[in-house]
């Protein structure tokens, strides 16, 4: 697994982060995925799982750092503002103490592309990774994590599928990556927990 490694150019200015009304909300849902096994570390210790709210309507967002997977809870230090980006050029722009997770690409195609979404969640769990394959809006196959080519993929089964929807779709290049959306992030976390109750995970 490659998960943790920046692959976009990030034009990158260190700074704390403000006081954001949004953040213990963001905080509580990670800490949430977290102890459900959908964020956390391999044993290679090669991080997975990051998580984002909407901060405006010109799709702003906060994101969790990069390499900040195994931690179980974040503090403010643990997270970035993505102000902008470029998907031709693979660009991400953000502010913050620490540097955007790797797939905040991802998360910004999501952000431009579903105005509806405020809140956006991306989780590893093999086992729910091949149920929801094909079952739900899939990705490329061609498409890696935190490529133009992912976010190309994620566009096109938004403007041409049912995912504004259905909010959750796998990615058919990377094993195990699964994202869902919603209007708020508990939304996005419940969505998710559906479809763990369907593939029967919900004892994990």
């Amino acid at each position: 697994m490659e998960e943790g490694y920046i692959k976009f150019k990030a034009i990158w200015e260190k700074a704390p982060i403000p006081e954001l009304a949004v953040l213990p909300d963001l905080q509580f849902w990670r800490a949430e995925m977290h102890r459900l096994g959908l964020i956390g570390v391999y044993e290679n210790g090669i991080g997975y799982g990051n998580i984002s709210c909407r901060l405006d309507e010109q799709g702003t967002f906060l994101v969790t750092g990069s390499a900040t997977g195994g931690l179980p809870v974040l503090g403010a230090e643990h997270f970035t503002i993505v102000t902008g980006f470029d998907v031709a050029r693979n660009t991400i722009r953000c502010t913050g103490p620490i540097i955007a997770s790797s797939e905040s690409l991802s998360h910004a195609a999501i952000y431009r592309h579903c105005p509806e979404a405020n809140g956006v969640i991306h989780v590893h769990h093999a086992r729910l990774w091949s149920f929801l394959l094909h079952r739900v809006p899939t990705t490329a196959a061609s498409a890696t994590y935190g490529s133009p080519e992912m976010a190309g993929s994620i566009i096109h089964l938004l403007e041409s599928t049912n995912l504004n929807q259905e909010r959750i779709f796998a990615m058919q290049g990377h094993p195990e990556g699964i994202f869902s959306f919603g209007s708020t992030l508990r939304e996005a976390a419940d969505i998710l927990r559906v479809w763990m109750a369907k593939a029967d995970l919900l004892s994990m």
